[in-house]
């Protein structure tokens, strides 16, 4: 996920997510310079890559400290077999706004 410092410069980090409702849902533990950025301004970029279809998405995220959707949790713990619903971890929700497939704007 690319967030932006409050320089304006790209900050850029691997994460893990899940794609449901045609929402990206990402999470890490807090507190991180993520977390900070999109605070300050939610606009970020995905980019994932299988190797021949290369797909990127852009959005504004919005944070989740607590509540997480039930289906979301679940996603998660079924793809990575972990409980995100902890006090140490933080929820992004990114409805997509634009999608770049193979480069070009869709």
């Amino acid at each position: 996920m690319c967030t932006l410092r409050p320089d304006g410069s790209p900050h850029v980090t691997p994460v893990w997510f899940v794609h449901l409702h045609d929402t990206w849902w990402i999470c890490s533990e807090r507190p991180n310079a993520k977390l900070r950025n999109v605070s300050a301004d939610p606009r970020v970029s995905l980019h994932l890559e299988d190797g021949d279809h290369p797909v990127v998405a852009e959005g504004r995220a919005i944070v989740h400290r607590t509540g997480y959707p039930v289906d979301v949790v679940s996603a998660f713990r079924v793809k990575y077999g972990w409980d995100i619903d902890t006090p140490e971890s933080v929820l992004y929700e990114v409805p997509v706004t634009k999608w770049l497939l193979s480069g070009e704007a869709q």
